[in-house]
């Protein structure tokens, strides 16, 4: 309880430059309070003389025998103190009679109350109220009183930061489109240079195979008709190893095939991620784009990510394929960092009993899970969702057998800058980027953590792990 007392605990001559202290979630105790507090049983000569003493005390704490009774502003005290007979009738009298005739509603808020709330509680207030102090309880049974004024000044800094908040990443977003869009740019010009030269090998690759396999054909039938064979015939026959020639050279044009028709898909998929840019919706296969993308991140996988693959029958969705292809980066990229980073933290015998594995799972279904139907897709992220009429939804599931991701910080790895990574590693941009780009397509990212291990029976792990499930309608107009 506050302690009766003349003694001013008012705010200090000059407000305070608080734009260096506050954030966007400051509270009300973060302000520079008044804590100034009277007995009701106290004539009203003592707070007139307080608040003379101190031009910027807002008013005064009441109390009735020790406990909050309610407050006073300095502008009601002067404003009953001005009329006809006012000194005589209070000035001399318990600061209770005052209190009857200057009596007003009270908004009493908490000291944990966000600024812009309280800001926001204060301005919804009846006029005649507007300048009226507001009461803070600033921990249970103390209460403070916070001039309108200063609760004025530091919502507006706070409006300031969150105007420079929004800009920044405004900015980065910008920024990370470009960078993805010139990533695209690079990727196409690159898989354009090694597709000619890929077509022209893989084209010839067929008649090489048909012309050795003639040459083949030739040479033996001379040697069926040859009754003895020259004996310098012979010595070369030997010195190139005739027969084992014969036998590896169709082998060997073989792989030379495969390992073209490998160059193929990975030249076409490099220029299906490629089409980061395309605004267009366009009917895409979903698993065209996973695999384009598992081809742009196969180097990082080499390092001991195994990755296994539950497909689903799919049909084309109505989709921006280089926007979802950048989703699929994302979710597949913090996965495998997670996973290399426990494998790096593990001891080398524990690791043997370990395999860093992510599964990716995709099915069709007509309906959403309950929990999910009761989203608006608009309410998920500042964007206006596509309007369609939807027929049924394809479901992508990217999980993992790591650490998985503290409760304590799921609610805020959708928020832009937001990142758990060291400074260097980690932009902050790359899930709140991936939650805008499905919300604009009108469907819904889940999170799971730790996921739920039924979903894999056969797959026992002995971390939590995570999983991310991407939403994404099916038109009828497709």
């Amino acid at each position: 309880m506050l302690a009766t007392s003349t003694s001013t605990m008012a705010a200090p001559a000059v407000l305070p430059n608080l734009a260096a202290s506050l954030n966007l979630e400051s509270t009300l105790n973060d302000l520079c309070l008044s804590c100034f507090a009277m007995d009701l049983s106290q004539p009203g000569i003592e707070l007139a003389q307080a608040l003379e003493a101190d031009p910027l005390l807002p008013g005064a704490v009441l109390l009735d025998r020790g406990a909050f009774a309610g407050l006073l502003s300095r502008r009601r005290f002067f404003k009953h103190l001005s009329r006809q007979y006012g000194p005589e009738l209070f000035l001399h009298r318990p600061l209770r009679v005052m209190y009857q005739y200057a009596h007003v509603p009270l908004l009493v808020l908490s000291g944990s109350t966000l600024v812009v709330q309280a800001g926001r509680a204060a301005l919804e207030r009846s006029p005649d109220l507007l300048y009226e102090p507001l009461a803070v309880e600033s921990q249970e049974g103390c209460y403070c009183l916070l001039d309108i004024h200063q609760l004025l000044v530091a919502q507006s800094q706070i409006h300031e930061l969150a105007m420079q908040r929004i800009q920044e990443q405004t900015r980065a977003q910008v920024i990370q489109a470009e960078k993805m869009a010139s990533l695209g740019r690079m990727v196409a010009g690159i898989s354009h240079e090694i597709k000619n030269p890929v077509n022209f090998i893989s084209g010839n690759v067929v008649y090489l195979t048909q012309y050795t396999r003639d040459l083949i054909e030739l040479v033996t039938a001379y040697e069926a008709l040859l009754p003895e064979i020259p004996e310098t015939l012979q010595q070369l026959r030997s010195t190139m190893e005739f027969d084992f020639l014969r036998e590896d050279l169709p082998k060997l044009i073989d792989s030379m095939a495969i390992g073209a028709d490998k160059l193929k898909k990975t030249v076409a998929g490099l220029q299906s991620f490629s089409h980061v840019g395309s605004e267009t919706f366009k009917a895409a296969d979903l698993h065209d784009c996973i695999e384009s993308t598992l081809i742009v991140l196969n180097n990082r996988l080499r390092e001991g990510v195994e990755v296994i693959r539950t497909y689903g029958e799919l049909p084309l969705v109505a989709c921006q394929s280089g926007h979802l292809s950048q989703v699929f980066m994302n979710l597949l990229a913090n996965a495998v960092d997670a996973l290399l980073e426990v494998q790096n933290q593990i001891p080398p015998l524990e690791r043997q009993r370990w395999q860093p594995t992510i599964m990716i799972r995709t099915q069709c279904v007509d309906e959403l899970p309950a929990d999910l139907a009761a989203i608006e897709p608009a309410s998920i992220a500042a964007v206006e969702p596509r309007t369609m009429d939807v027929t049924g939804w394809v479901m992508v599931e990217i999980a993992d057998n790591g650490p998985g991701i503290p409760e304590a910080i799921q609610t805020k790895i959708f928020e832009t800058f937001f990142t758990t990574k060291p400074i260097g590693k980690g932009t902050g941009l790359g899930l709140a980027i991936t939650h805008e780009i499905i919300a604009r397509h009108g469907g819904h990212l889940r999170l799971r953590s730790p996921r739920w291990p039924e979903t894999y029976p056969d797959r026992p792990f002995d971390l939590p792990g995570t999983s991310f499930e991407v939403w994404l309608p099916l038109t009828a107009d497709l």
